[in-house]
């Protein structure tokens, strides 16, 4: 039997505000990555891949594309490197099009899409709001599931405009970073026991009630 497939595309934002929480953000992202690895161990029916897209005012950069779990690598220093401004936008527009345009015609997949940014878009040429808005719902009707962590901005109202439901708020420190990247991992874990249970994925994705969905 084929393993399902599960597609983790992580849209990080590399803009210059993010150098002061750079050294959290790296060991978060690697702490993103052993936590897939450890749910392909624990659901072994499922197969997971990693696309990594980093951007900012000077361009998009695909440091994994589609990578399966045995290539994964961690980030340093010197892969992610803040600087310049936020086209949020033209990330995501780029990083979930490629994707999307990949999986055409294809089946027995999902698409857990993250996207991580400190600041709220500024500087994107390529993509409008009202683009991004459509291609996201057009996505989700798919089945894909997307979800914002937002620091430095109205989080809520943000997610709200890109249609996105699933939201997290952090501030721009070291502890609080941790903290978010510690229910991120609790969260998708839970994320591949829904998919094993055939549950809804696309909603409560940061669900705080994690008992009701153990099995």
């Amino acid at each position: 039997m084929d393993k399902h497939r599960v597609y983790n595309l992580i849209i990080l934002d590399e803009s210059g505000s993010m150098q002061s929480i750079k050294h959290a953000t790296i060991s978060g992202f690697n702490e993103i990555v052993q936590t897939i690895k450890e749910v392909e161990k624990q659901f072994p029916e499922q197969e997971h891949y990693v696309s990594f897209i980093t951007f900012n005012g000077l361009g998009i950069k695909t440091l994994l594309d589609k990578a399966p779990v045995l290539k994964l690598s961690e980030i340093n220093a010197d892969s992610f490197a803040p600087n310049a401004s936020t086209p949020l936008y033209d990330a995501i527009g780029f990083a979930a099009g490629a994707l999307d345009n990949f999986l055409s015609g294809q089946t027995n997949f999902n698409v857990l899409v993250t996207i991580l940014t400190d600041g709220e878009e500024n500087a994107s040429r390529e993509f409008t709001l009202r683009q991004i808005t459509q291609m996201i719902n057009e996505l989700k009707s798919k089945g894909w599931t997307f979800t914002y962590i937002g620091a430095n901005q109205d989080v809520e109202k943000v997610a709200a405009s890109l249609s996105i439901e699933n939201m997290m708020q952090f501030a721009a420190n070291d502890e609080d970073m941790k903290r978010m990247f510690e229910e991120e991992k609790e969260s998708r874990m839970l994320f591949s026991m829904k998919l094993r249970n055939k549950e809804d994925v696309q909603r409560d994705y940061f669900n705080r009630d994690k008992d009701k969905n153990k099995s």
